[in-house]
């Protein structure tokens, strides 16, 4: 099975006698009702265009491992720094950077402790201490409905499946070649129009979940600089480390997907630090070295095929 949701592609790859198409798309509609940007009449796009509009059980899912993920990455996942993405992509467009008092007046609007979700669980609102905050899911929403499908394989007993959305991967059992499923990982070349991806690595990924974030095909250049897409929430400016990519393997794409992200606001050795704690994360970086080369750093057990 394959299209389209969250402005990406899916892939869904499944062993089963009967095909369970109409509820896989029915559970990704019901992500994508909740959680997408680009649905005008999701419930996100409600609350950011400022409606009182209730939650649901898969938003609140959502929220609160956004909650929790920020707080073990120190702030550097958060679901609030839409404004200060939103300014800086557009400046890039247009020329014209965000300036020292803007940057100041939109870190103002930016901070998961100033939102909160409020009322019965089920059925609660959202609730923003200051005007004009945003919620953005979108480092965490691909995760979710690629887990949402992989629930609801497990449900209908599927033992041989992956399930893919954007690049955030699912795996279960074998693949078609009754091996165990591998899933590549590109080299961080910086080169946008560089379609014949070359790979770093293939890890195996058979029962549990993989994401990458880079920003090795997201630099702006002005005056003579490179900026990355990646904006760290703390500074409200695009970070400036050696982390080109962060691969981060856990027990669900949600966090995968949410950890990727976090790593490449945090660079490599906060990323380490944070990989000391959580023991269920396993993580492969590629970054740029003193000489200017490519280096990777990987944590210990990961199961790779090159």
């Amino acid at each position: 099975d394959k299209g389209q949701i969250f402005g990406t592609f899916y892939h869904i790859t499944y062993q089963n006698d009967s095909s369970i198409q109409a509820d896989i798309l029915a559970e990704l509609q019901k992500v994508d009702d909740a959680l997408s940007m680009f649905n005008k009449e999701s419930i996100i796009s409600h609350i950011n265009r400022g409606e009182d509009v209730e939650t649901n059980e898969m938003f609140e899912s959502v929220f609160n491992l956004a909650e929790s993920i920020s707080d073990k990455t120190d702030g550097a996942f958060d679901i609030t720094v839409a404004p200060l993405v939103n300014a800086w992509g557009f400046g890039f467009k247009n020329q014209q950077m965000p300036n020292n008092h803007q940057i100041d007046s939109l870190r103002r609007l930016v901070g998961m402790e100033h939102v909160s979700l409020a009322g019965a669980k089920g059925s609660q609102y959202v609730r923003f201490q200051r005007p004009r905050m945003m919620l953005d899911f979108s480092a965490i929403a691909k995760g979710y409905g690629t887990d949402r499908v992989a629930r609801l394989l497990m449900s209908h007993d599927v033992a041989n499946f992956m399930v893919e959305i954007g690049g955030e991967v699912y795996a279960k059992g074998n693949s078609e070649k009754r091996l165990p499923w591998r899933i590549g990982v590109s080299k961080p070349v910086d080169d946008p129009d560089n379609d014949a991806q070359e790979l770093e690595t293939v890890l195996n990924v058979t029962n549990q979940a993989m994401a990458t974030s880079g920003n090795y095909r997201n630099f702006y250049y002005k005056g003579g600089r490179k900026y990355a897409h990646t904006i760290d929430p703390k500074t409200g400016r695009p970070v400036q480390h050696s982390l080109l990519s962060a691969t981060v393997l856990a027990p669900t794409c949600a966090e995968a997907d949410a950890y990727a992200t976090s790593f490449m606001v945090m660079g490599l050795d906060k990323a380490r630090q944070v990989l000391e704690r959580k023991k269920q994360l396993k993580a492969y970086f590629i970054y740029q070295n003193a000489q200017g080369g490519l280096s990777v750093w990987k944590s210990e057990g990961l199961d790779e095929r090159k």
